[in-house]
Order: structure tokens, then sequence, then C-alpha cells
């Protein structure tokens, strides 16, 4: 058995043993079965499949987080995640997130960018007072 702890940043969300995890990290789709080797992963986010002792698998969508895995206990850490999240509502969320991110990406490129450029203005300036 594996005994399965999700954690955000206010409460702990899920908390019970489960005999499979199928996660997303940074490489792709990846498995957990009880006595998988120690390790630990980055998650991006997507969809997180669990099937608990007892009971039909669950499927939740989650944020980016952390994975570790040590012994017979795993802990996921994340920032946001929907338990009980239909195929549907799951992926809008998900892409909404994408979208999220890939915004705060483009805005701090585009700060970096006018950094960069100041930064070359004022040594063209110290060239031509030097």
């Amino acid at each position: 058995m594996i005994n399965l702890k999700i954690l955000l940043p206010s409460q702990v969300l899920m908390e019970e043993k489960v005999t499979k995890i199928i996660a997303e990290g940074a490489e792709g789709y990846f498995g957990l079965l009880p006595g998988h080797i120690d390790f630990t992963t980055a998650l991006v986010p997507g969809l997180l499949l669990i099937f608990p002792e007892k009971g039909h698998e669950e499927l939740l969508a989650i944020d980016q987080g952390m994975l570790v895995k040590r012994g017979p206990d795993v802990w996921i850490s994340t920032r946001n995640a929907i338990r009980n999240a239909d195929l549907g509502r799951a992926k809008y969320l998900i892409e909404e997130q994408f979208k999220t991110l890939d915004d705060r990406e483009k805005m701090a490129r585009s700060a970096a960018a006018k950094l960069e450029a100041d930064i070359i203005r004022r040594f063209m300036e110290m060239k031509k007072h030097g």
C-alpha cells in the first residue's frame, strides 16, 4: 500500500491509502506502485489519477507542484487541486492554468527585455561620455 498525502497551502486535501498513482511530470506521465524506488520530481499542471485501497479510481486536476516518494509514503504539495474533477472540467481548469502561466511568462520576458534594453542604452551613454 502507498500512504498518499496531498497538501495545499491551507489544508490537507487528501490522506489515504492507495494502490496506484499516475501523475504527470516534466518528462510526461509516470506511475507509482507499492515498492517503487524513492524519488522526488516536479509535477506540471495536469491530471492526477489515484486508485484508493477501497473504492473507485479518482481523478484530480492539480496545479504545478512537487511529489516526494519515500518508503511507503508519497507526499504531493501543490498550490491548487480539485478533487473528483470530471474530465471536461479538469481539462478546462488546466487550460486556464496554462493560459495564466503563459501570460505571466510573457510579462516576465517583456520586463527582462526592457531591462536589457535599458542596460545597453546606459552602457552606450557611458561610452559616449568616457
